[in-house]
């Protein structure tokens, strides 16, 4: 059983840039198949909407750490898909990096004994 717990926005807007960045290091996707990715992989805890995706891929790929193509699919419908580049590998990594010491100090904190 998966309980529900309300996430806090805020937290989740300082983190989408690596998540995003996190599911197109495993291959090219576009963007309805990154929301449907991010909310199996969270357990339905990211739940993004596309007016919160799409400003970040846009952002992502005008300062070079995406790329868009357009792929038809199988139901001949056209898609935008998105590969991560070599730029947008080292900014994964780095807030990567910056992600585990965040966590790692705020861990420390709410486990220490006061």
């Amino acid at each position: 059983m998966v309980i529900q717990m309300k996430l806090d926005k805020s937290l989740l807007s300082g983190s989408t840039t690596l998540l995003v960045l996190s599911l197109l290091r495993s291959g090219d996707k576009y963007g309805y198949q990154m929301i449907q990715d991010l909310a199996v992989l969270s357990n339905q805890t990211f739940m993004l909407k596309e007016g919160t995706l799409y400003p970040v891929l846009h952002a992502l790929e005008k300062e070079g750490s995406l790329k868009s193509y357009v792929k038809q699919s199988p139901t001949g419908k056209d898609r935008k898909y998105y590969t991560i580049t070599k730029s947008g590998m080292r900014l994964l990594t780095e807030k990567t990096e910056n992600w585990n010491i965040f966590a790692g100090a705020v861990n420390q904190v709410l486990q220490a004994a006061i």
